[in-house]
């Protein structure tokens, strides 16, 4: 019976933990840093090499490198060999992933500014109870 207890309490915990999208965080955590996203800025423009983004930046080529790993492990930028070089660029699934992140959010402001709005329209004017009025 002891088992069962601990499915119960296994499916308990499963189900009352909000349901996180952990390449998300991890590209939230990896564009926190102003470097990492100095480099995803510059990948916006199309593919570019290691070197060519060190020569860009205030960092050296290993530490260009360490970041690039960092936005490549949280799923915001692939690489593709070309030659002798490796090109790296911005990751569709991962952009779309914090586009449609933010657009998210941002419907959710603009759905209770409006809500906000409609339950107190501009023009209308709220006057103060007569108790808390001050004499002057």
């Amino acid at each position: 019976m002891s088992w069962q207890m601990e499915l119960d309490k296994f499916s308990l915990v499963r189900d009352s933990l909000p349901l996180v999208d952990a390449y998300l965080q991890a590209g939230l955590d990896a564009l926190g840093d102003s470097t990492r996203m100095a480099i995803f800025q510059k990948l916006s423009a199309g593919p570019i090499a290691v070197n060519e983004l060190a020569r860009k930046l205030p960092v050296s080529r290993p530490a260009v490198s360490q970041h690039l790993k960092v936005l490549k492990d949280a799923g915001l930028v692939t690489d593709m060999r070309a030659g002798t070089r490796r090109l790296y660029s911005l990751n569709p699934e991962g952009v779309a992933r914090l586009r449609a992140h933010f657009d998210q959010l941002w419907t959710s402001a603009l759905t209770s500014f409006q809500s906000t709005v409609e339950k107190n329209p501009p023009g209308e004017t709220h006057a103060k109870p007569a108790g808390n009025r001050r004499r002057t």
